[in-house]
């Protein structure tokens, strides 16, 4: 019996990737599929499906739902004017199992997902309300932990975002990090939800300063009581306070926070903590303009000073004593920590101060020249786009151009950028990737 249900729920799976491809490849002007799916009465059945059947049916029947949103009359039949008791997903909810509840509001954010239009209906229907109920309901840390991921996927969509900060999901997620007596897993996950949704260079548009000033504080204390323990949450932590940083003015707040930046700053420099200084390090990068276009990698005068002087007050407290010390050291690690060193020497190199440290030290040049010391696909590229960096820096300031020696090391970087990221002269290894062409099935 057990084997013939096991059968039963197979064949379910295979119908419902069915009706997915249909809807994908069928689908035209003329709504010939959704035509179908609303004659035969399947969408009751669909969320049947999702709500009833095992994982693998559940996952089936949420993608045919999602497949079924892409076009407008689709999205009609998920959201009629006037939806049954069998489809008002908000009723639906509420009768589930916690299980139940958990795909529900999985299928939530697959269709907040799918495009603007939905996203908009997602909205206007309350729905994302339902993913704040079960965070404040907080009564299962495993289900709890659930709808956090959820919220991880949906602040990875790019459209909709003044819907999701319109609610209250970022204030939840701030008591979360604040909460001393919560499990670590949850406020380190809600510390890297927050990070990626105050991420985006537009969220300034729909949300004000104090909001994202009170998760930098959040996430501030919460680092200062870790310490050196617990280092998944203080790794998280650091991260998200990058991610924050990655815009233009989310590095602003964050420097105005010399608590936070300092967190990040002393982290990254600190060759003890592994996990720790890799995190910090990368966002550190991002701080400094890394990920953002070069006219926006520079700040306002104030930031830019916070960023100097915590950056050289570091350097003296160590026995490198000046920042290109540090770089170097950091140069000379393992591969990872090479890469974040690069994507931090990229950043920083628009500012003089930095640019002077680094190529004051020939070791460093010699590094970064160097065809040989990479030999992965991501570190060869991650060290060109550095020497990129540092040649544009130089050659757009005829001040630094006029100096001997800094002509010197320009020449030297522009010798190394037309050799290109992978096809140096001589190369005797070949480019590694990442991940073997097995790791990948």
């Amino acid at each position: 019996m057990k084997k013939t249900l096991y059968n039963l729920w197979e064949i379910l799976s295979f119908l419902l990737y069915l009706v997915s491809s249909l809807l994908e490849n069928l689908e035209d002007d003329t709504g010939l599929a959704t035509s179908l799916i609303k004659e035969n009465g399947l969408y009751p059945l669909l969320l049947n499906c999702l709500i009833d059947g095992d994982e693998q049916v559940a996952v089936a029947a949420t993608e045919a739902i999602r497949s079924l949103a892409r076009s407008q009359q689709g999205i009609e039949i998920i959201f009629p004017a006037t939806p049954d008791e069998s489809t008002d997903i908000t009723k639906l909810a509420a009768r589930c199992s916690s299980l139940g509840r958990v795909r529900v509001l999985a299928l939530i954010v697959k269709l907040f997902s799918a495009s603007s239009a939905a996203a908009t209906l997602v909205h206007n229907s309350n729905l994302l309300g339902l993913l704040e109920a079960e965070i404040r309901n907080a009564n299962d840390t495993l289900i709890t932990l659930s709808v956090l991921e959820l919220l991880y996927e949906l602040a990875e969509v790019h459209h909709g975002m003044e819907y999701v900060l319109g609610t209250n999901i970022l204030q939840l997620l701030k008591s979360i990090i604040r909460n001393s007596s919560a499990e670590s897993m949850l406020r380190s996950r809600a510390m890297m939800i927050s990070g990626r949704l105050l991420s985006k260079e537009n969220v300034f548009t729909f949300i004000d300063e104090s909001g994202v000033k009170a998760v930098i504080s959040a996430i501030d204390e919460r680092l200062s009581l870790l310490d050196s323990q617990d280092a998944d949450e203080c790794e998280c932590g650091l991260e998200a306070l990058g991610q924050i940083g990655s815009s233009t003015k989310g590095a602003v707040l964050l420097l105005s926070n010399t608590s936070a930046a300092k967190h990040v700053v002393n982290t990254a420099f600190n060759l003890h903590g592994r996990g720790r200084q890799l995190a910090a390090l990368h966002s550190l990068g991002n701080i400094a303009g890394e990920t953002r276009p070069e006219e926006n990698k520079l700040l306002n005068d104030d930031a830019e000073e916070s960023l100097r002087r915590l950056v050289y007050e570091t350097a003296s407290s160590t026995p490198k004593l000046i920042p290109s010390g540090l770089v170097l050291a950091i140069l000379k690690l393992e591969s990872e920590f090479r890469i974040a060193g690069y994507r931090l020497i990229t950043g920083l190199a628009a500012r003089p101060w930095f640019l002077v440290e680094i190529c004051s030290r020939q070791e460093i040049i010699n590094i970064l020249t160097d065809p040989y010391t990479e030999t992965t696909k991501i570190g060869m590229e991650a060290k060109f786009n550095c020497c990129e960096a540092i040649y544009k820096a130089i050659a757009f300031s005829p001040k630094l151009l006029g100096d001997p020696a800094l002509s010197e090391t320009a020449e030297k970087l522009s010798e190394a950028i037309k050799k290109g990221p992978y096809l140096a002269k001589g190369r005797q290894r070949e480019a590694r990737p990442e991940v073997a062409t097995a790791d990948r099935f």
